[in-house]
């Protein structure tokens, strides 16, 4: 079975947009420094890497799935082209209420992409900058890493926090030796 690093997206990747707006657009996209080198240390250690996001912004039409897919399938090639490999992006494009098993915290995208690649949860981490994200892992039975973002000082009960993808992805290569 493989080992995978399933990596949010807003906050871990890219630039989060400002409270209660949304990346709609290639444009808006803003990778974050070091998250080509990370993602090529993860592939580089054996990990299948995902993204697995939250998009109510597809609820909310702000954007159709067409939109949403072209945006990542662009992120994916851009990183590819710096040799930053993404196996597949999960998302949710659902609201809030009524709850579904693919939005996060549930673990509904991580369980779908261990069934379709046959991952080993337990060998597996999620890395999050919100308590959602750590809960998430930790509902699919993954160890946790907390994105520790601006302000915010407090882990949520992730195994390991970070202050980026960069840093987390040293500090799990740490834990396996």
């Amino acid at each position: 079975m493989n080992k995978a690093a399933f990596l949010d997206r807003d906050g871990v990747i890219n630039r989060k947009a400002p409270e209660g707006q949304y990346v709609t657009c290639w444009e808006d996209l803003q990778f974050l420094p070091g998250v080509p080198e990370a993602i090529g240390l993860l592939t580089g250690a054996g990990y299948c890497v995902f993204v697995v996001s939250n998009q109510r912004c597809v609820a909310n039409g702000l954007l159709t799935v067409a939109e949403l897919e072209s945006i990542h399938r662009r992120m994916c090639q851009e990183l590819a082209a710096v040799g930053a490999t993404i196996t597949q992006v999960y998302y949710c494009p659902h609201e809030k209420q009524p709850p579904c098993r693919c939005r996060k915290p549930a673990p509904g995208m991580l369980l779908t992409a261990a069934q379709t690649h046959k991952l080993d949860l337990t060998s597996s981490w999620m890395i999050g900058d919100s308590e959602i994200d750590v809960e998430a892992g930790r509902n699919a039975g993954c160890r946790t890493v907390r994105i520790l973002n601006g302000d915010d000082a407090k882990n949520g009960g992730a195994d390991v926090s970070a202050r980026s993808l960069l840093d987390a992805v040293h500090q799990m290569l740490l834990c396996e030796q």
